[in-house]
């Protein structure tokens, strides 16, 4: 049987702050699923899964995704 590798501090931290980014992102756009949520890797993904689901328009979904993101990334 084997066994996964340690994790370091910085892949720990990687992993917080993904799961800070994407509570944030459940917070704020409640229509999202946490499974649909999970699966983003870009903010890309981000603004069409929010215009689909919020009926706004792609620069709203883009200023309001950057505004929430504030630099941070949605993958580790």
């Amino acid at each position: 049987m084997s066994q996964a590798p340690p994790m370091d501090d910085d892949a720990r931290a990687d992993d917080t702050e993904r799961d800070d980014v994407l509570n944030a992102v459940s917070a704020k756009w409640k229509r999202l699923s946490r499974q649909e949520i999970s699966a983003l890797k870009t903010s890309r993904e981000l603004i069409v899964l929010v215009v689909a689901k919020y009926g706004i328009k792609p620069n709203a979904a883009r200023r309001d995704v950057e505004a929430l993101l504030d630099g941070r990334s949605l993958t580790a």
